[in-house]
């Protein structure tokens, strides 16, 4: 999962069900009677954890004897779209592998960051602070300004050029992360003349920010603790504070490829795209970011056949994203290489990032908006929320609203106005009380403590959240695969998108409304 600063929710709702009996669909099928129409197949049924686990061993092997990981320009990954590819032709679909190249960074010697007037500090590497991926280079040492930082809670910091009103020129510009990416509060930074940039985590985010500006910038970028910036940002206010701000970095351009493969029926007009992003970071082999979204849509198209013609009205396109963790590069390069005629065939994106966090919570993407926080998502993407809520309120499975913060790779196409949903259960944020409550876990420790890091092997994958997720994804893939009427009306593809005669396979009295 990427982190750019349209981050993780720092506040999830829960959803909590009554005591209910379990609905028909929970339960033994009953033997069908003589002349009776054949039941049509269960997809979540049919994809099993079975099915998801070797892709998982696989993942893990190649990074084993790759190098250790499995990130875009690096060999574990050119093998991790060699297995995918050859699983899918063994499954019958006919992949496509689309090349592209994205600029790449990297830090040359390590960075600096220090307070020197009115007194005098050093900070930690790692502990206390990181560099922006992407950030330029340069040695600073200049007046720091607070730039609209909030008293409290998460504000806009930074995001509007009017926040530097007044900025001096040639000072360090101090923001706080929250709303908007890294990348336009450094921008803005530039624009009103800072010679670098300290944007520092939020309120209820441990650590120092780990993130990326996407692109190059121009000047230095680093991202320390919100403790070590709320003092900085007192120390500004109080006047006199100077920092130095050291960074070594070199940027180029690499090579990557997204792995794309549609099923053979289904209308090409009225087209569900499916992703999950297939690399890892350098820093370890990434099973559960994301090698558990990467394996759940195998394991999906492997028995996706099974719905037959009727059951894909829709076609349905599998997407495996390259480049995700150096800023969406490939899902953003491949909506940029589709004509506007093809583009505006997708009737929805579905992604799946990090589906197995140890620490984790069932967390759907906040379509309809209901928490105030993130992005206002495309309509549609309320009603894909919603089917995602109500199949695991049927199982009496609770779930979270996640913020449709476009930290991963459906950002590319909410920002095109295409509805998106998915689903995720938390990467370094920390999991509450009342979600350990609900959940189960460790209120105070983070969903994934091996986030970004070398022991995100297949011990850290929670196998049991996998499973139920899994089972929600296979079965609004089906119903999406045969009708996307509740997200895009099937106006602008005709008539032949609606299905009077069928009825969503959550329905009946036992929904909890």
């Amino acid at each position: 999962m990427l982190l750019t600063g349209r981050r993780h929710p720092a506040v999830r709702r829960l959803a909590f069900g009554t005591a209910v009996a379990l609905p028909a669909l929970f339960l033994p099928a009953a033997l069908p009677t003589a002349g009776a129409a054949p039941a049509r197949p269960d997809l979540a049924a049919l994809v099993t954890l079975g099915d998801i686990r070797p892709h998982l061993a696989a993942f893990q092997e190649i990074a084993d004897y790759n190098g250790g990981d499995r990130a875009a320009g690096r060999a574990g990954y050119d093998v991790s779209v060699r297995y995918v590819t050859g699983r899918l032709k063994k499954y019958g679909f006919a992949p496509r592998v689309q090349k592209f190249t994205y600029p790449y960074w990297r830090e040359r010697t390590p960075a600096a960051f220090a307070r020197t007037a009115p007194s005098k500090a050093s900070y930690r590497r790692e502990a206390d602070f990181l560099t922006l991926a992407y950030s330029g280079s340069g040695d600073v040492t200049a007046p720091a300004a607070a730039v609209d930082v909030p008293s409290k809670g998460e504000g806009t910091s930074g995001c509007e050029a009017g926040d530097f009103k007044g900025f001096a020129k040639g000072s360090i510009a101090l923001v706080q992360r929250g709303t908007c990416t890294f990348a336009a509060k450094a921008a803005n930074a530039r624009a009103a003349g800072a010679s670098a940039v300290v944007i520092f985590n939020k309120p209820g985010e441990r650590g120092p920010l780990n993130g990326t500006l996407s692109r190059p910038a121009a000047v230095p970028v680093v991202g320390p603790t919100h403790a070590v910036g709320a003092a900085l940002v007192k120390a500004a206010r109080k006047g006199g504070l100077k920092l130095r701000v050291r960074t070594d970095a070199v940027h180029g351009r690499r090579a990557s490829a997204n792995v794309i493969a549609d099923t053979p029926q289904g209308r090409a007009d009225n087209v569900v795209v499916a992703g999950a992003h297939l690399d890892s970071v350098p820093a370890g082999p990434g099973i559960n970011d994301n090698g558990t979204g990467a394996a759940v849509l195998l394991a999906v198209a492997a028995k996706i056949k099974q719905l037959g013609r009727d059951g894909l009205r829709n076609r349905v396109r599998f997407a495996w994203w390259g480049a995700e963790e150096e800023g969406l590069q490939g899902s953003e390069q491949y909506l940029r290489s589709l004509p506007v005629s093809q583009r505006a065939r997708i009737a929805l994106n579905l992604n799946f990032d990090m589906l197995g966090s140890p620490n984790g919570t069932r967390g759907v993407y906040d379509g309809d908006h209901s928490t105030g926080a993130g992005t206002r998502a495309p309509a549609g993407s309320g009603a894909i929320e919603r089917m995602f809520r109500q199949y695991f309120q049927g199982r009496r499975l609770p779930v979270t609203e996640s913020r449709f913060d476009g930290r991963s790779d459906y950002g590319p196409f909410v920002e095109r106005g295409i509805p998106a949903g998915g689903m995720d259960t938390g990467a370094e944020g920390v999991k509450t009380a009342a979600e350990a409550k609900v959940f189960g876990g460790r209120a105070g420790k983070a969903y994934d403590p091996c986030y970004h890091a070398r022991c995100d092997r297949l011990k850290n994958v929670n196998l049991r959240m996998l499973d139920s997720n899994a089972d929600g994804i296979a079965h609004v893939l089906q119903h999406l695969a045969r009708t996307t009427v509740a997200v895009n009306g099937g106006a602008r593809f005709g008539p032949a998108a609606v299905d009077p005669s069928y009825a969503p396979l959550w329905q009946g009295p036992y929904l909890l409304r």
